[in-house]
C-alpha cells in the first residue's frame, strides 16, 4: 500500500510542471492554442520546468509577465535579450500574438518559483 501512495505521489508531482504549460485546452480559444502549441514548441525549452527541482534557463511565464504589458512581450519576443535569442525572423506576427495570448492565460503560481539560472 505504501508503494502504491508513493508511486502516485510521484506521477502527481512529475506531472505538475506540465500542468503548468498545458492549461485546460477547453479553456482556451484557437489563438490561445496556437500559441500555447508555439509556446511549447519554441519558448519551452528555456521557460519551462521540465521536472520538479530542475531550474529553467529562463523564468517561468505567467500572466504577470513583462509587467502585465502586450508590448514588452513582444519586444522581447521579436529582439531577444543578451540571454535570449530574437525570434523575428522564426515566428510570424501572427505566432507572436499568440504566445502572449497564451501566456496572459496562465495563473501566477501560488508560491515563487524557484530562480532560472544565472
Amino acid at each position: 500500500m505504501k508503494h502504491r501512495v508513493s508511486t502516485l505521489l510521484l506521477a502527481l508531482a512529475a506531472a505538475a510542471p506540465a500542468a503548468h504549460a498545458q492549461q485546460a485546452g477547453s479553456d482556451l480559444n484557437e489563438v490561445q492554442r496556437l500559441g500555447r502549441q508555439v509556446f511549447a514548441q519554441s519558448c519551452g525549452i528555456c521557460h519551462l520546468q521540465p521536472s520538479l527541482g530542475v531550474k529553467t534557463y529562463g523564468p517561468l511565464l505567467n500572466k504577470a509577465a513583462a509587467g502585465g504589458n502586450d508590448e514588452v512581450m513582444r519586444a522581447f519576443i521579436v529582439n531577444g535579450t543578451d540571454r535570449m535569442p530574437a525570434f523575428k525572423y522564426y515566428l510570424k506576427p501572427a505566432e507572436i500574438d499568440a504566445i502572449i495570448a497564451y501566456v496572459r492565460t496562465v495563473p501566477v503560481p501560488l508560491e515563487p518559483a524557484p530562480n532560472a539560472q544565472k
